[in-house]
């Protein structure tokens, strides 16, 4: 294989690599179980599956469709995201384990509908299920060739749009901010901002609006703002997001793009509290540090979005909504542990995440 020298971001730890080899090998860096390279040549799929660990439980994980720019990429991709669902998952409280799957290729292909990409997605099923049971993944079409699925529409037997306890679990993660920096477990009074308003992003400010916080808001695409004024007319729209990032602010809650956190935005807010749905936050590992230096509190972003693998999860067992949302609302425990243990120890949320996880994991391997 060639030499990758890059930085990747996951919903997790971030892992600096040299090459996959080094990832899937070196403890400190992964220590994967497994990896699986998948080739139907009838269908054209390719695909890899990664296993972080099961010490949990069975690896529970989504699936990645992305036209890669080399096989090593996407090697890396599904090495480092396996990895940090492990870390998501442990902190969600999960009895599951790390896993992913890419699937190298154009995702246009399956929205489509054709044929062969049906066929693509099925071959990709047969792979999963002879793994006999060690990873989980989603998909209807997939689950057509393995029982081990999750993530199904309603009807498919499904629990469907996970946005609802997505959202929840970020609200969650934003009482427990509130409660570790000024005391009371609620948003009253406080002003967010709440950049992309979406699915997650809508749910999010129906919680706030709820909770009697200050919400202003914005978006990329017109009709989300237009959907959250006519259902809450009181939020106020910024013409930006770097504009409502720099006006008075309490909480900025990122749930769009990753990579949100980055040089110039960090410096620039006035925010106290940073608490988003959005995966992968931070450009770089430094924007931590810079975030603390600054005294603006971090929710890590892979504990606080836990909701939707929450949801998921929770439909092996029969979907049921009111366990799946109660096991979300200890997201809030989670967030506050995280924060006592960052300031006991002297050091950043997201390493304090890492250490909870670790703890989890090698107790269960012990045990």
């Amino acid at each position: 294989m060639t030499d990758v020298r890059h930085t990747v971001s996951v919903d997790g730890p971030t892992v600096r690599a040299s090459d996959p080899l080094s990832v899937l090998f070196q403890s400190e860096q992964g220590g994967h179980e497994q990896v699986v390279l998948c080739q139907d040549r009838e269908s054209g799929l390719k695909a890899v599956i990664a296993i972080h660990s099961t010490a949990l439980g069975p690896a529970l994980g989504g699936t990645r469709f992305h036209a890669y720019a080399s096989d090593e990429e996407a090697v890396l991709d599904a090495l480092n995201l396996a990895r940090g669902m492990s870390y998501k998952n442990a902190l969600a409280g999960l009895d599951h384990g790390g896993g992913k799957a890419v699937i190298i290729g154009d995702p246009a292909s399956v929205e489509q509908g054709g044929v062969k990409s049906e066929e693509l997605l099925l071959a990709y099923g047969r792979f999963v299920a002879s793994l006999g049971g060690r990873y989980v993944t989603d998909m209807d079409v997939v689950a057509r060739e393995n029982r081990w699925t999750t993530g199904r529409s309603p009807e498919n037997g499904g629990a469907g749009d996970s946005s609802v306890l997505t959202s929840f679990g970020v609200f969650q993660g934003m009482r427990a901010s509130a409660q570790h920096l000024w005391g009371e477990p609620t948003l009253r009074g406080r002003r967010v901002g709440v950049a992309g308003v979406g699915k997650v992003g809508h749910h999010l400010v129906a919680h706030l609006i709820e909770d009697g916080a200050d919400v202003v808001v914005t978006d990329v695409l017109d009709a989300s703002i237009d959907r959250v004024r006519e259902r809450f007319p009181q939020v106020t729209v910024a013409d930006s997001t770097s504009d409502m990032i720099t006006g008075p602010l309490d909480v900025y809650a990122p749930c769009a793009l990753g990579g949100a956190l980055d040089d110039v935005s960090v410096p620039a807010l006035t925010a106290k509290v940073v608490c988003g749905a959005a995966n992968n936050q931070l450009a770089h590992p430094r924007i931590e540090k810079d975030l603390a230096d600054r005294g603006i509190l971090y929710a890590p972003d892979y504990v606080v979005n836990a909701g939707g693998v929450i949801q998921v999860a929770n439909e092996l067992h029969g979907f049921d909504f009111d366990r799946a949302k109660a096991k979300a609302t200890k997201i809030y425990d989670t967030t506050l542990a995280i924060f006592e243990r960052a300031s006991s120890e002297g050091i950043p949320p997201a390493e304090g995440a890492d250490r909870i996880a670790e703890q989890r994991m090698a107790e269960a391997r012990r045990g």
